[in-house]
């Protein structure tokens, strides 16, 4: 195996980040260039993508590495799901791209439902309803008369735009496309019957391609302008989770996933979709995998929950960081009160502290106060979630134990969340790493390069260069058990 020098770029919902990694001798080591907020913007009245930022902070970490010693071989772009830019037939951007947490959409899938009943459209593309799906985004826009729909010539989801900026060539990466719900999950191409029924045009949409090609070189003029050659960009998994996912350091099939950020995506990989009808009741949902696998998870809320309460605690006081909210926590009392996570109030940036006092005050319980207590209950709270997901997930649609979950991404760092994780769902936890998005970005351009064989040596790849931690239960789980019955007597299963 050749030394090799890769690029990743990793665009999270409220940062972003070049990483450099340096492949030998069956190791992966990796380093941070450049680092930089995302910070979607209230335009005219839609919450948007600041997509020229986004470019320009691009080009900041190309300038870096240009005074740096070193070749780079390739760059690999992932972001995260369902949204998307729209180009006119020169190839020129229609408008700023839309945050998914705009509120365009509310009230799409009463629409929807109106042409395609649920059971239709989950058996049709097996994706779980979320308001924000691209699905119901061009619906939106057809709904209100937006005219870029009809003058544009390309869609391309995040990943694919940018790298269609620094490249000039397009192209659609399938592990991004399939969160759109507009993909048949088992050809892994459009559902063009759906798309006419909803009245969305399909000409825009280009032809689905599985990760680990290369998508085109840097334009020279990019090149010219940052001092580097014009490098080799590769359509790597675009999405941010199944590039996460194919860094879990799983040795076979038989393990379960939490990709742990501002969402939590919690699943199993499996060799084809299930698109019965107990999955689409419990909403998981069935999305593509870097290997043409599908990954069958359940969104939940994640570390977004707390984020923002963070933000609105830091606008009123003296900022404080997340180790010291998790400190905060520790010393709270237990179980004072329980959230669904991903209950719709929680979805929205703004009073997030509030909004939890407010959930526990309707729901009947004790209103938590004060850093400490509120975030304690969010993390019970996560942690409560996952093992309600897990349960699904073993009894209803692989139908055997789970006897271990992975947590990778940088909510495997959260220790308290970790171990309270393994108390919740009673078994092992292996936490890291922490870097999985960008290692599995970084690994997928050396499967492109031809010097990985395949998803289970790249695996082998990560085993060999990073640490994990595991978690096991430490207690008789029975304070855990009352507080999941309570739960599920609160919010149903």
């Amino acid at each position: 195996m050749k030394t090799l020098n890769l690029l990743g770029f990793d665009f999270g919902a409220s940062s972003g980040r070049a990483m450099l990694g340096t492949l030998a001798d069956g190791k992966l080591e990796i380093s941070e260039i450049h680092r930089f907020s995302n910070d979607p913007v209230m335009l005219c009245g839609r919450f948007v993508w600041d997509v020229p930022r986004l470019v320009y902070e691009m080009k900041q970490a190309l300038l870096k590495i240009s005074h740096m010693d070193v070749k780079v071989d390739a760059i690999g772009i992932d972001t995260w799901g369902v949204d998307y830019g729209l180009l006119d037939r020169n190839g020129h951007l229609l408008g700023l791209p839309v945050n998914y947490r705009d509120d365009r959409t509310l009230g799409m899938r009463e629409k929807v439902r109106e042409v395609i009943p649920d059971a239709e459209l989950f058996a049709r593309t097996g994706l779980a309803y979320n308001q924000f799906n691209t699905l119901y985004q061009l619906c939106a826009m057809r709904r209100e008369g937006d005219p870029t729909l009809d003058a544009a010539a390309d869609l391309l989801f995040m990943p694919d735009l940018l790298a269609y900026l620094l490249t000039g060539k397009k192209g659609t990466e399938y592990t991004i496309a399939s969160t759109s719900e507009m993909i048949n999950p088992y050809t892994r191409d459009w559902d063009r019957e759906l798309l006419e029924k909803l009245d969305i045009p399909t000409g825009m949409l280009g032809e689905v391609k599985l990760p680990g090609t290369v998508r085109g070189t840097l334009l020279p003029d990019i090149a010219r302008e940052c001092g580097v050659e014009e490098i080799p960009v590769i359509a790597v998994g675009g999405h941010d989770t199944a590039s996460a996912v194919a860094a879990v350091p799983a040795r076979d099939a038989d393990f379960a996933y939490i990709s742990s950020g501002t969402w939590s995506l919690l699943g199993a990989e499996l060799p084809k979709p299930l698109c019965e009808e107990g999955v689409m009741n419990a909403n998981y949902t069935n999305e593509g995998g870097v290997d043409g696998s599908i990954r069958l998870l359940k969104n939940i809320m994640g570390l977004w929950i707390i984020q923002e309460c963070k933000r609105e605690w830091d606008r009123r006081s003296d900022a404080v960081g997340f180790a010291e909210l998790v400190e905060m926590a520790m010393g709270a009392p237990s179980f004072k009160a329980l959230i669904d996570v991903d209950d719709p109030c929680f979805l929205a940036p703004g009073d997030m502290p509030a909004r939890i006092q407010e959930y526990c005050r309707k729901t009947g319980q004790a209103v938590p106060e004060g850093r400490g207590e509120i975030s304690r209950v969010v993390y019970e709270g996560l942690a409560l979630k996952y093992r309600w997901a897990i349960e699904r997930l073993e009894q209803d649609m692989l139908k055997k134990p789970i006897k271990s979950l992975n947590i990778v991404g940088g909510g495997s760092k959260n220790v308290l969340l970790n171990k309270f994780t393994a108390e919740a769902i009673k078994r092992p936890v292996i936490a890291g790493p922490s870097e999985g998005t960008v290692i599995g970005n970084l690994l997928m351009q050396a499967v492109a390069l031809g010097e990985i064989e395949d998803i289970w040596a790249l695996r082998r790849v990560v085993e060999a260069s990073f640490p994990t931690e595991t978690y096991a239960p430490e207690t008789d789980g029975k304070a855990w058990d009352e507080a999941y019955a309570k739960y599920l007597e609160l919010f149903g299963n």
